[in-house]
């Protein structure tokens, strides 16, 4: 399978996967959205909420970073800046879900 079949079929699981985490995220957002902090960070403080949230942010940074990089395929000629811009999307891509993640583990109530 060339690169291009594996970043075609990973784009297509990642949305695919990212329908229901969206779905469970904007119902219970609507039902935290007027609470005051102590109930918002209660939420994200239970053990399901932290495992969904956390896949949700993986599945998106995942998902963005591949778009973006087919993006940079079809308007960026240049490869050195190609290259550039594709690393600096997948650092970023790691890096921002990680610092989420770990910020949403260490929350208590």
């Amino acid at each position: 399978m060339n690169s291009a079949t594996k970043k075609w079929l990973f784009l297509k699981i990642s949305s695919v996967a990212l329908i229901p985490l969206m779905a469970w995220f904007i119902v219970n957002l609507v039902s935290v959205f007027d609470k005051d902090y102590i109930d918002v960070v209660a939420f994200f403080s239970n053990q399901p909420s932290k495992i969904l949230v956390s896949l949700l942010m993986g599945f998106a940074y995942f998902f963005s970073a591949l778009s973006i990089s087919e993006i940079f395929e079809d308007y960026i000629q240049d490869e050195k800046i190609k290259n550039a811009a594709n690393k600096a999307v997948n650092i970023f891509a790691i890096i921002m879900p990680l610092i989420t993640i770990i910020i949403i583990f260490n929350l208590n109530t």
